[in-house]
């Protein structure tokens, strides 16, 4: 049951984004839930946090009820992607549809920030004082390790490679 609700949150946190980034021919890098601090608590986190049945049942259901909620934008936002990506650069036309794509996209990126903050909200509200107590403790430890990864990098550069990793 737990694989379950945590199987289904990761869908809606990070297949929401990704979706849309994928569509967008992003690197999925948009840091939704899955980086705690940066969005939604991070999934592994959620799952550190003993949730009560009801709980999970809870957060499942917002979950379900956000992505069901931004699903026909973001299907129309492919379309309209694609539409764009059909075009021929010369054709007439052309800088005006790259231009209502691009106001699309801010507006789905818009909608996306609102949606995981009224989600992480909805959630955190669920959380007992207890497990927001140790949410709190897990972020910062959280923190802690992405700073000693951070400093790691520094002193040891990674050399050689392609171009683009220099």
């Amino acid at each position: 049951m737990r694989k379950t609700l945590l199987s289904m949150i990761a869908a809606v946190a990070i297949g929401g984004s990704s979706l849309a980034l994928a569509s967008a021919g992003g690197d999925g890098s948009g840091h939704g839930w899955q980086h705690g601090g940066r969005g939604m608590m991070a999934m592994h986190e959620l799952g550190k946090l003993d949730l009560s049945d009801a709980q999970r049942s809870t957060i499942k259901q917002f979950a379900r009820q956000s992505f069901g909620q931004l699903k026909p934008q973001m299907e129309a936002l492919r379309q309209q992607r694609q539409a764009f990506e059909s075009m021929d650069p010369t054709a007439s036309g052309y800088q005006a549809a790259a231009d209502n794509l691009a106001t699309a996209e801010a507006g789905m990126a818009r909608a996306r920030v609102l949606q995981r903050a009224s989600l992480r909200a909805q959630v955190y509200n669920v959380l007992t004082p207890a497990q927001r107590s140790q949410l709190a403790t897990l972020r910062a430890q959280h923190q802690a390790r992405m700073q000693q990864w951070k400093e790691f990098q520094a002193q040891h550069p990674v050399s050689g490679g392609s171009p683009a990793q220099q």
